[in-house]
């Protein structure tokens, strides 16, 4: 009986296979339009304030790093509500909580005014509802695409598993255009925990607000991604019919938002005013091209490729703040040939404490030691800390720069991971400007006594190396010597995740 089971049961599974991968296939493109970027905006409000101010810096842009999430979340808000044209609106994960409905609100509100709101969001990394987004595209100003969408949209994990090789891939860009003048891009996505609303668990990011020539840069990013044949509009993933009823639904559902403070910081005030205090310089955008999601990109077109000369040109200093770190044996060899050079490197990440991705810290604690016996300083957050605006006992680490002999900066959404490097698209905005990049690693090193552990090796019997863990409390320095402010399990966790082969998805 149990053979009759087991012949019986074998051409059902072959069928019920067969049918997820038919359905597991994408529909055509054929019916899409192309659409770029506005370029008549300087007679929009956001390109009077701007236009006359760039007058006088030919060929620079003006930028203002955005460490406080409140002024991040803030200065979207103004953004969507200044905008005239056109917003461009490109993230990984967008959350259906405050942030989220408070910002799509605003979009809606531009929407209604007559402007052109283009959506691009990550299929799998956002968690608004297709019928959300329907409702949402329905609106005549208003399109919604997505990145690189799951065929079978009633069970999302399922469809990433029949076809996990595309899958796997993300779209992981962070930008928000208004009017192709003034645009944010960083490390932030949409959600509380990005702004400082959430009371579980705040993230400390950096975004960038610029405006000038890097702005069409940023745009020209967004266009690519746009007309890529990665991305499709909701409506062809989805061809579920929207009553007029259901976009009314969502309008009274986001209307309920517009009482809540939006928190007018003075930075914000000062950007509504036009009179942000930008530092002006030389920036560029680098970024992924959309075939990178693919897998078909050559290394020219990737963005470590467009980084690598600003990184071989460096000469004494590199600090690379990133929540993942995971280097890998070619993060290894850069950072070797670096140390070759008499280069300090140093390297901020999330200790275990702070880490939202506890598999990644397994990835990231084999490399420690190596780190260590080539001279890498290594830092690693508490969740305490108070680092580019976050503080309390719930703080993890969610920024990506690299600042380059504090001259050179980058900011932007890549990771220092196999994810990043070889999965993911990224992009940031990288400038180049020593008044501004110096003391910004002048401030952030002035807190890593208090707000980061500083990892030590201590040599053991055997050549072997031993860490610890040291930092200052208001009674003094403090050392440890077992992974800081968690528990056995959670280093448990590290030990059996660290023995998986599973470092090229992470």
């Amino acid at each position: 009986m149990k053979t009759l089971l087991r012949v019986g049961c074998a051409p059902l599974a072959v069928a019920v296979a067969l049918w997820l991968t038919g359905c597991a296939s994408l529909p055509p493109q054929s019916a899409r339009t192309t659409a770029t970027a506005l370029t008549d905006t300087d007679d929009t409000r956001l390109g009077r304030a701007v236009t006359p101010v760039a007058a006088q810096h030919a060929g620079q842009s003006g930028v203002c790093p955005l460490s406080r999430g409140t002024d991040s979340f803030a200065a979207l808000m103004a953004l969507a509500d200044a905008a005239e044209r056109s917003l461009d609106v490109q993230y990984y994960i967008w959350h259906g909580d405050d942030s989220g409905k408070r910002l799509a609100e605003r979009l809606l509100a531009a929407a209604d005014r007559g402007v052109r709101v283009r959506v691009l969001l990550d299929d799998f990394g956002s968690s608004a509802k297709d019928e959300s987004l329907l409702a949402l595209d329905s609106h005549p100003n208003i399109e919604v695409r997505l990145f690189n969408p799951l065929a079978i949209r009633g069970a999302r994990l399922l469809g990433s598993l029949v076809d996990f090789s595309r899958a796997t891939r993300r779209m992981h860009n962070k930008s928000f255009t208004a009017d192709n003048q003034t645009t944010v891009v960083g490390g932030r996505n949409i959600g509380d925990e990005y702004f400082g609303a959430d009371e579980a668990l705040d993230f400390a990011d950096l975004d960038v607000v610029a405006v000038g020539p890097v702005v069409r840069d940023v745009s020209a990013s967004f266009d690519l991604y746009w007309n890529s044949p990665e991305a499709y509009p909701i409506t062809a993933v989805n061809r579920q019919l929207v009553s007029p009823a259901a976009l009314e639904k969502i309008r009274r559902q986001l209307a309920a938002m517009k009482n809540t403070a939006d928190g007018e910081t003075p930075l914000v005030q000062r950007l509504r005013r036009g009179e942000l205090a930008y530092d002006w310089c030389k920036a560029w955008t680098v970024y992924d091209s959309p075939e990178k999601a693919a897998g078909l990109p050559s290394r020219e077109r990737q963005m470590l490729g467009q980084l690598r000369p600003t990184a071989d040109a460096t000469k004494q200093e590199l600090v690379v703040v990133s929540p993942y770190a995971v280097p890998g044996q070619k993060g290894l060899a850069f950072f070797r040939e670096l140390r070759r050079r008499g280069v300090r490197i140093v390297l901020i990440t999330n200790s275990l404490a702070s880490t939202d991705t506890v598999p990644v810290h397994a990835g990231y604690s084999r490399y420690r030691r190596e780190l260590l016996r080539m001279g890498v300083e290594l830092y690693e957050l508490k969740p305490t800390a108070a680092l580019h605006g976050s503080e309390g006992g719930n703080a993890s680490l969610h920024a990506k720069s690299f600042a380059f002999d504090r001259r050179v900066l980058f900011i932007g959404s890549f990771n220092f991971d196999p994810r990043s490097a070889y999965l993911n698209t990224e992009m940031g905005v990288v400038f180049e400007s020593p008044e501004l990049v110096g003391p910004l690693v002048e401030s952030l090193e002035a807190k890593l006594g208090r707000t980061a552990w500083r990892v030590e090796g201590v040599s053991g019997p055997e050549h072997s190396l031993r860490l610890n863990w040291i930092t200052e409390e208001s009674n003094g320095a403090v050392r440890v010597t077992t992974e800081p402010d968690c528990g056995f399990w959670r280093r448990f966790m590290v030990a059996l995740i660290g023995w998986l082969p599973v470092e090229n998805q992470l």
